[in-house]
């Protein structure tokens, strides 16, 4: 997913960049309906030729950090193919290119941990793993929240655990 977030935060507006990476072309070596990995030849800020391979999602990331009034959050558990084992996740996914980030984040939480939301505040707007991947991840907390179906795709199964907030900073 091709994404153009040069805005300097306010903090670094007086202070110099870095000279930039230059790419001398691109190849497409895998190209899924989830990801495309390329790799380019390329010039590194210190004059150095370099070879570049970079994991490009198609998908914005989305997670939502579901917050109870008992002071409990919902987790999901699954198991992950590219971890090759168990993990317990805020409620997350991905929002297709075209598709806004916030409405696919709602779109999880109902259907992962059967939960929809009456309050949110985005949290994180992040650049994931930003040596190997131009991937962006984007986070909410949410609450006021009501109950609602899940609906998890064909290759989901999920658990769920409400766990005291307190206890995952622990």
């Amino acid at each position: 997913m091709s994404k153009i977030r040069d805005i300097k935060p306010r903090w670094a507006e007086n202070l110099p960049d870095t000279p930039p990476w230059r790419s001398l072309g691109d190849s497409v070596l895998v190209d899924t309906p989830w990801m495309r990995v390329t790799r380019h030849p390329a010039i590194a800020p210190t004059g150095a030729d370099a070879d570049y391979v970079v994991v490009r999602p198609k998908n914005v990331g989305t997670g939502v950090l579901p917050l109870h009034d008992d002071g409990t959050v919902s987790l999901v558990g699954q198991h992950r193919f590219a971890l090759m084992r168990y993990s317990w996740e805020m409620p997350e996914g991905g929002a297709p290119e075209g598709e806004d980030p916030f409405e696919a984040v709602k779109r999880e939480l109902a259907e992962e941990a059967g939960l929809t939301a009456t309050h949110w505040r985005a949290a994180l707007d992040l650049d994931l793993s930003n040596s190997i991947t131009d991937e962006r991840a984007m986070a909410w907390v949410a609450w006021g929240l009501s109950e609602t179906e899940t609906a998890p795709d064909e290759t989901e199964v999920f658990l769920t655990a409400r766990v005291l907030f307190r206890d995952l900073m622990a």
